[in-house]
């Protein structure tokens, strides 16, 4: 990879008028129905399926790895597959590579619209969640109360099985409920004044479930007799609250915005002001105590706020991220006192803006001074900002995606910098131009560079770059061969490829 002679080259763009996704060397169109592999240097059709009706449109996604060291009950387990989520509350198992359905299961009536797919622990264990339940205005004018506000699904995976259906009832939790979700066993529960609480959910199951169930089994519920997992049945919601779970911890943090991590276990909020936006308060789980140096605060002037969390290497360090700045943090003892942490800075990372001087007078040809009457923000479009900052676990990197504007023309490179100590091994410029008006993501897997940009009237573009390593004959060659390009048509979507 970080070779001299290692380039990535643009070996192929599509477009499309509907959301591009990527998952692992496979990229989706037309909401699931078209799967293209990204590996090969021309763009290779997976499968193809016929246009589906609204009723059958897939809502969330999420790639399902086979465990390894695991005997499992099928032999379509050890591969790839895609667990999506439709409109109409089904949950299927589909081959990554071919689009079978492997595994369907049914998951509830039209009483409970299911949204969104999530992980748990990631591999393990998976989340279904609902769209907050919200009365139609005429019932509401009725006076007729809903007390359930989510409805949450959870299963283990591979070999597929039912853990347990919740509700989330205001009258349990409250009436400002805002979002809920369950992440690392731990129940969070948000509302609408910026208060987090969390809950333990193992608990909450082990308290609170009324009977256990296998999917595919028959079942008898409250009268009711069918097959747990099929229609029209579904799933029973087994896991009744009927009372406040004990509450492991609580805070108040502007637009909910609340993080663990670290070691020992820290949290990040900001102030519940509006004023406090872009301050990062980093305090201690055990004791609510403020780290020494914990308030992190860039000061950047910018349209775009600053964010913080932590670094998803495991390795408990804090990746803070302003327009021209990275600063990676970490936690460490204070001297001479073992019970207080202190922030200190690992490493930064700055972007490139040798060239860029903010001078509020300037002096013209003719000798008059022109006195500006505001500063560049420091997000400025004409100078260098960061936009994108990831973690490549399998090459243990930290890329990131900087971003200038010349004139109308945006141009962006991908960086990959040492983990350990932010040193700058390669830089990938991208050709296509980068509007920073667009929704962006960039993915880097392995050998592969990925674009995925949204313009205005949803439209949709990828860019698939690859590693090539180019001789020295290859370099000379003249530019407007390098750059001949050819077109063609598969699955109805046109290909663009060198």
């Amino acid at each position: 990879l970080f070779q001299e002679s290692t380039k990535f080259k643009n070996v192929w763009t599509t477009h499309s008028a509907s959301p591009i996704q990527y998952e692992r060397g496979r990229i989706y169109f037309d909401n699931y129905q078209c799967c293209i592999s990204s590996i090969a240097r021309e763009p290779r059709i997976l499968y193809q399926k016929p246009k589906c009706s609204k009723s059958e449109k897939i809502e969330d996604a999420l790639l399902l790895e086979c465990p390894l060291g695991e005997m499992l009950p099928s032999p379509s387990d050890y591969k790839s597959s895609l667990i999506v989520l439709t409109v109409q509350n089904w949950l299927l198992r589909l081959s990554a590579d071919s689009g079978e359905i492997l595994e369907k299961i049914y998951l509830a009536g039209s009483c409970c619209k299911f949204r969104y797919l999530s992980w748990d622990t990631p591999q393990e264990v998976m989340v279904v969640k609902s769209a907050q339940n919200k009365l139609p205005a005429a019932a509401q004018q009725a006076g007729i109360q809903q007390s359930v506000l989510f409805c949450l699904a959870v299963f283990q995976v591979l070999p597929l099985s039912f853990i347990g259906m919740l509700e989330i009832n205001k009258k349990i939790f409250g009436n400002s409920v805002t979002d809920v979700a369950v992440s690392n066993g731990i129940l969070i529960v948000m509302y609408s004044m910026g208060l987090v609480r969390l809950y333990n959910f193992q608990a909450i199951c082990e308290e609170f479930m009324e009977q256990p169930f296998d999917l595919g089994h028959e079942f008898n519920w409250n009268g009711q007799v069918g097959i747990v997992g099929k229609y029209p049945f579904g799933l029973p919601c087994n896991i009744k609250i009927t009372d406040t779970p004990p509450l492991l911890f609580e805070a108040s943090s502007l637009e909910n915005a609340f993080q663990i991590g670290g070691y020992p276990w820290h949290y990040i909020i900001t102030p519940n002001k509006k004023k406090h936006k872009g301050v990062f308060h980093i305090c201690s789980l055990k004791d609510n105590a403020l780290a020494k140096n914990g308030i992190q605060d860039m000061k950047c002037c910018s349209l775009e706020p600053d964010w913080i969390y932590f670094h998803p290497d495991m390795s408990g360090r804090i990746i803070h991220v302003g327009p021209n700045l990275i600063k990676v943090l970490k936690l460490k003892e204070v001297k001479n006192n073992t019970d207080q942490m202190e922030i200190a800075e690992d490493f930064t990372i700055v972007a490139n803006r040798e060239n860029c001087v903010n001078n509020t007078v300037t002096v013209t040809a003719s000798g008059r001074v022109v006195k500006k009457r505001y500063n560049l923000l420091d997000d400025d479009p004409e100078q260098e900002t960061f936009k994108i900052v990831d973690y490549e676990d399998e090459l243990d990197l930290l890329s990131t995606v900087a971003v200038t504007e010349i004139g109308a023309d945006g141009r962006a490179h991908l960086d990959f910098h040492c983990n350990d100590h932010g040193i700058l091994l390669k830089s990938i410029p991208l050709l296509e131009s980068w509007d920073v008006t667009y929704s962006h993501e960039v993915y880097f897997d392995k050998d592969l560079v990925l674009h995925i940009e949204q313009k205005p009237n949803r439209r949709f573009s990828c860019y698939v770059y690859q590693m090539v390593c180019d001789t020295a004959k290859d370099d000379e060659c003249p530019s407007h061969e390098k750059k001949e390009r050819v077109f063609c048509k598969k699955g109805g979507r046109i290909f663009e490829y060198m």
